[in-house]
């Protein structure tokens, strides 16, 4: 038995050491916008996600899809149904690398951009997306991650335009834009141990 609690506490160390930062929940945001009838747009969100990045830079970050916030509950739940389809497909994950000495190296209230190359897994499909970011230091253990602007997410890239139509025919809309503008604000803490 000792010797299992030791190998736990081994393995729990491990994992807290690999996850050097944390993205705090409380303060970050995901947000998207939907275009119908071509000059409609209405700003959503996500309330479930997480994410971390490793000692090496290695950022994932997972969002559940079952958590959209489109302000209507209806629709939250034809979103779900038919568009994400979460049953098969539970959430959206992104994984980047991301250079850990440049944010080592930059002062707090300092801020500096960068392109990222990362990889989207939405839908079952897997596609490289490249973005600018500004990365502010916020506090010593604190840093600001923010799209300096929207990426588009296009639906058919993801197998996603069969989704948005049963959306149009339920609402009885003549369109519904494939090409979503998607926002986010990451808030990472610095985990120390102790």
């Amino acid at each position: 038995m000792f010797k299992l609690l030791v190998i736990l506490s081994l393995v729990l160390a491990s994992s807290l050491a690999q996850a050097n930062w944390l993205v705090d929940t409380n303060h970050s945001n995901v947000s998207f916008v939907s275009i119908k009838k071509n000059t409609i747009a209405e700003a959503h969100h996500f309330n479930q996600f997480s994410g971390d990045m490793s000692s090496t830079g290695q950022f994932v970050f997972n969002i559940d899809l079952s958590s959209v916030e489109t302000g209507i509950p209806i629709r939250n739940q034809r979103m779900i149904q038919y568009l994400f389809e979460t049953k098969k497909f539970t959430d959206a994950k992104i994984t980047a690398q991301l250079d850990p000495k440049l944010i080592a190296q930059l002062a707090v209230s300092n801020s500096m951009t960068q392109q990222i190359k990362a990889v989207l897994n939405l839908h079952g499909v897997s596609k490289e997306l490249t973005f600018e970011v500004v990365i502010t230091k916020t506090a010593s253990d604190r840093v600001l991650v923010s799209t300096i602007k929207p990426i588009i997410i296009n639906a058919g890239d993801f197998m996603l335009t069969a989704g948005i139509d049963k959306l149009r025919d339920l609402a009885s809309l003549p369109q519904i834009s494939y090409a979503v503008p998607v926002s986010f604000n990451l808030q990472l803490i610095k985990l120390t141990l102790r």
